[in-house]
């Protein structure tokens, strides 16, 4: 745990700076609760707070908490109620413990009543919108200026991080092949979302989003999450966006197949996934995430010259917003405790924000770029009618190959990347494909 003792000692420090910083004297980290939907007492699925489990790898313990005063060992409440209803749960002896002031509590309450005094002087994190924890007299309820200073700093991974995100990639990878074997095999789009599950022993809720298993077509929606259950007479294309948990850190993997290999489809897709590799090589710690964002927009719009999918040079391709409406999608987003991790938008740790980029909206990241980042890289390309609609009658769309690409959907690639100082940079996914050979 040598790796995690390092994280905790990171955690502790940056949190320390934050509680300066804005002039709190403690936090208390909610881990939250399932909701019930409405006129219903059937939960939603249930989702950490994600700094509790920045703390400790803990994701299943509801209504559990983490107490820190800076500079002092922090206080984990894992709360363990006393339940005939529900299976019981099981605190396993597990290394991290050592790092923390362990206190099992069998209702909620008891975190308060544990705390006395000290809970009025803490800043709360966390859902509030339940009883008895809507009532408590902290010092602030998700104070921004403590969460813009943390999120900020949450952009940098430490190596435990990393590792676990090498852990979840290699899930997701194992799961991703399976999807793979069942499109090959003629399977519907749920029939495939079925083996991912099966291949790495997971539950749907278990996942860090929904899946996006697009055959066709359906390739062409960019968060396509249907899962038809009948088999199309013809499986032309394969897009899935799916990913994978481990200790609470996400993966977050793209990929794109065709059919035929014989195919001006089949050479899209070879060509983007081509275009990323090579954007990927281009990343240098100081530039500015848009600049690559920009360069993947011009390595795309060279891909459409040269299938003569539109006329003209990858730049005037680009400077007409020609290649936005084939691409209209930001190029990635940081990852990590989430699948969109925090801290995209922000200059500093005191919060203020980059404004929007009006030219590219959809763009969650707009950060220099530094060594310990983890982000996404996935261009893609589609055909959307809806985007294409505005250039109906443009002369350098050539509507022909762009029809015998229509029923193909769309072409999306991504990879998570670790920032180095000195690259190479590290592609966890696909050398956790790699290594499964």
């Amino acid at each position: 745990m040598t790796l995690y003792a390092d994280h905790i000692a990171t955690v502790r420090a940056r949190f320390d700076q934050a509680l300066a910083a804005t002039g709190y004297d403690s936090v208390l980290i909610y881990s939250g609760q399932p909701r019930v939907a409405f006129l219903d007492d059937n939960p939603a699925p249930y989702k950490v707070n994600p700094l509790f489990k920045y703390w400790l790898p803990v994701t299943q313990s509801p209504k559990s908490a983490v107490f820190y005063k800076a500079g002092q060992k922090p206080v984990v409440y894992l709360h363990k109620p006393r339940d005939f209803w529900h299976a019981d749960i099981h605190v396993e002896l597990e290394p991290w413990q050592q790092y923390v002031d362990l206190r099992i509590v069998a209702d909620v309450a008891d975190i308060a009543r544990d705390l006395g005094a000290e809970l009025q002087q803490a800043a709360f994190i966390g859902e509030h919108f339940a009883e008895p924890v809507a009532q408590w007299p902290v010092a602030a309820h998700n104070p921004e200026a403590l969460i813009h200073h943390l999120h900020f700093h949450r952009a940098k991974k430490t190596a435990w991080e990393i590792d676990n995100m090498r852990a979840a990639n290699l899930r997701a990878a194992t799961a991703h092949n399976a999807a793979r074997d069942a499109f090959f095999a003629g399977a519907s789009e749920l029939e495939i979302h079925h083996a991912y599950l099966a291949a790495i022993d997971c539950r749907e809720q278990e996942l860090p989003y929904n899946s996006i298993v697009a055959l066709n077509e359906h390739g062409a929606a960019l968060h396509y999450d249907v899962l038809a259950t009948q088999r199309p007479e013809s499986s032309r294309s394969f897009l899935i966006d799916a990913g994978a948990l481990y200790n609470g850190y996400c993966a977050d993997i793209t990929r794109t197949y065709a059919r035929s290999s014989d195919t001006l489809y089949a050479e899209l897709v070879q060509r983007v996934d081509q275009a990323q590799q090579e954007l990927i090589a281009k990343i240098q710690v100081g530039m500015n995430y848009r600049q690559l964002h920009v360069e993947q927009h011009l390595m795309l719009a060279q891909i459409l010259a040269d299938l003569n999918v539109v006329k003209g040079t990858p730049e005037s391709i680009y400077e007409q917003g020609y290649s936005s409406a084939f691409f209209p999608h930001g190029l990635g987003h940081f990852i990590g405790l989430q699948v969109h991790d925090v801290g995209g938008f922000l200059r500093n740790e005191q919060g203020d924000h980059f404004d929007r980029d009006t030219r590219h909206p959809f763009l969650r990241l707009l950060r220099d770029i530094e060594a310990n980042q983890v982000f996404t890289i996935e261009p893609g390309l589609y055909i959307i009618d809806q985007l294409l609609e505005p250039f109906a009658d443009n002369a350098d769309f050539n509507w022909q190959v762009i029809d015998e690409l229509r029923p193909y959907g769309g072409v999306r690639i991504e990879d998570s990347i670790v920032v180095k100082a000195e690259g190479p940079h590290e592609n966890l996914s696909r050398n956790a494909f790699a290594q499964l050979g």
